[in-house]
């Protein structure tokens, strides 16, 4: 810790004039990869300072805000944490109930309530803590927001619990983090009040590239082991690499490290570039990097056999610390219906267009026709959209041209689905999963 401390490793994104070293999002998933390959553990404890812990801070503070943290966060004298989750609120981020009154001075908020499963919890000096706060407005819709706090340890009524004992990533600390009357000034509020969910679903749309950077160098660190145990390790005379079941899980392995890591750094190239739109980019790479570096140590095991099963080949260690990967920052599960539903609302307008034009069939003949066309062209194979053949190599024609008749037929379950539950599509989790 505190070497990378010196490195400027508890800094990486923070601008050089507030004391960090400036990266960008794709020289920080390079280095979350290098960490990523030899200890899960440790890339948590860097990734919950800087990836979630300040980047409220760094995303959404004020010049004054970002003064007076900034520089000894990116030093390390201070350590952040992220508190979204509560014990009766997980997935659903909307159920907190901590809760923060503002004083009859309007000076401070009290805070009270309890976060669960804090990563660097025990540690952290400085905590992004989300809380409802109550509103003036008097429609149910309003009455409650969630608003996003700059909350220090030092400040009265602010503890953490023991470091909880957990399966894997035990290098990070993961405690409780409980408020008792604690007063927070109204300067440490993060934008404005009832900003708070947006805040907390964009800091981990933000940083939720950076884990399918890290898988990127576990399932590395994976396969050179393999390899080498392949290599080096004989039966019925000859090495294990030699046979074609072995040399099956390998390429199966290094196929699912390129497609994670040409993920990882598209995005980071993209968010570089100054893109906006990427947090269905940033699920769909989460989501495929910890499945696949999951399947790749199972792989990896099977490859070592019975030694993969013992501590000392250092695999099981991996697998454990690897397993929450699939929970947090966004499960899965959910992160599958994000995307499902995410993608659905392109389709969702188009028909809500067509159904406006169906009102006044007359004067929209146009519209009409043409969607039946498309319709038409699509029962008989022939695909709508315009090919993705232009976007790639000459060698990669048929495959570029089977890509865009399977992304039109796509497109057509999509618009059925919709025709058919309409609103209701929510409801059907189902559908949503396999879409």
């Amino acid at each position: 810790m505190d070497g990378i401390k010196k490195m400027g490793g508890f800094g990486m994104q923070i601008p050089p004039e507030l004391g960090g070293l400036g990266l960008t999002n794709s020289q920080y998933a390079r280095l979350g990869e290098i960490s990523g390959k030899y200890d899960l553990g440790l890339s948590i404890v860097m990734g919950a300072h800087q990836s979630i812990g300040f980047k409220g801070i760094l995303l959404y503070g004020n010049k004054e805000q970002k003064e007076k943290y900034l520089p000894r966060l990116a030093s390390g004298e201070l350590i952040a944490a992220y508190c979204l989750t509560e014990p009766t609120s997980g997935s659903d981020a909307q159920s907190i109930r901590c809760q923060a009154v503002l004083s009859p001075d309007k000076k401070y908020y009290t805070l009270n309530g309890s976060k669960l499963w804090i990563s660097n919890g025990a540690i952290a000096d400085v905590f992004t803590v989300f809380a409802k706060t109550p509103s003036d407005e008097t429609t149910e819709s309003k009455r409650e927001k969630i608003t996003a706090f700059i909350v220090e340890r030092n400040f009265d009524g602010v503890s953490s619990g023991p470091p909880e004992k957990k399966m894997g990533i035990k290098a990070s600390t993961t405690a409780a983090v409980y408020f008792d009357n604690v007063k927070v000034p109204v300067e440490n509020i993060l934008l404005e009040p009832g900003d708070g969910f947006k805040i907390a679903m964009n800091i981990l749309n933000n940083g939720r590239f950076g884990m399918a950077a890290a898988m990127t160098g576990t399932m590395k660190g994976l396969i050179q082991k393999a390899s080498e145990h392949a290599s080096q390790r004989e039966q019925f005379g000859g090495t294990l690499d030699s046979y074609g079941a072995v040399q099956s899980k390998i390429a199966q392995m290094a196929l699912q490290l390129y497609v994670t890591e040409s993920m990882a750094y598209m995005i980071s190239a993209n968010m570089d570039k100054g893109a906006e739109e990427f947090q269905l980019e940033a699920a769909i790479s989460k989501i495929y990097g910890s499945e696949a570096a999951w399947n790749v140590a199972d792989e990896c095991i099977q490859i070592y056999g019975g030694m993969g099963f013992m501590a000392d080949a250092g695999l099981e260690r991996i697998m454990r610390d690897l397993r929450i990967f699939r929970i947090f920052e966004g499960t899965n599960d959910i992160l599958r219906l994000f995307v499902a539903l995410q993608g659905m609302m392109h389709a969702g307008k188009q028909l809500k267009g067509l159904a406006d034009a169906m009102k006044n069939p007359l004067s929209n003949l146009g519209v009409i026709f043409a969607e039946g066309i498309n319709r038409t062209k699509d029962a008989v194979g022939l695909a709508t959209a315009s090919s993705v053949a232009q976007f790639a190599h000459p060698n990669l024609k048929e495959p570029a041209d089977q890509a865009t008749t399977v992304i039109s037929k796509f497109g057509i379950t999509v618009q059925d689905l919709l025709a058919k539950h309409k609103k209701e599509i929510i409801n059907h989790r189902r559908s949503e999963e396999r879409f």
